[in-house]
């Protein structure tokens, strides 16, 4: 493949820290990875490595739309997953990465609970630590979450189940007013790193 004509991104994952260990067939600069700092853009995950593919786990979220008036979005919404280190995994676009409420679904309407699956890299520890964000598009674009809920499995790693309880709004014209919601169930480090990702997803 020519490094000029890469493929176009689908289904972008964002990668964890410290666990890319051999170089990607990439020049175009929105997923060049980053040397020394090891702070990885988003990149296609038809070019990670083969041994890291092993390495996957498997993350399952199940969010819960309020049933409040206007409670639904058709907005984009992201998220990323944090462990007990502070290292995380990304989906710029949740729905896109893994939906499966079948073709022609409409997600995140009130009262609806949803179901997304995919893979992505492990991490060290079980996700304790969560930044759900809403890009603010579309007509309506106020979004009232009860809860995700996220289990992970793998091959080589411990089977994790962990709710997160949101009960907010994300929004620009309503209380709190943020489009992003953080919940940290781990320690400090974690929740800073989550802190300083705000809005960043995309």
């Amino acid at each position: 493949m020519s490094p000029d004509h890469s493929p176009p991104l689908s289904h972008p994952l964002l990668l964890p820290r410290h666990r890319l260990f051999c170089k990607l067939p990439i020049s175009n600069p929105r997923n060049t990875i980053y040397i020394p700092s090891l702070q990885f853009s988003f990149i296609s995950k038809q070019f990670l490595c083969p041994f890291l593919q092993d390495e996957d786990c498997v993350y399952t979220l199940y969010i819960r739309t309020g049933s409040i008036f206007k409670g639904g979005t058709d907005s984009i919404i992201s998220v990323r997953l944090y462990d007990n280190y502070g290292d995380y995994v990304g989906v710029s676009n949740i729905e896109a990465w893994g939906g499966l409420m079948g073709r022609g679904h409409d997600y995140f309407e009130r009262g609806d609970l949803d179901i997304f699956s995919g893979r992505a890299p492990c991490l060290s520890s079980p996700v304790c630590a969560l930044n759900l964000t809403s890009d603010g598009t579309g007509s309506g674009h106020g979004w009232y979450v009860n809860y995700v809920e996220v289990t992970t499995t793998g091959v080589h790693a411990t089977c994790s189940q962990m709710k997160f309880t949101i009960e907010q709004w994300l929004a620009l014209d309503t209380s709190p007013y943020e489009l992003t919601a953080i919940r940290n169930n781990c320690d400090y480090y974690a929740g800073d790193r989550a802190k300083e990702s705000t809005g960043s997803s995309s």
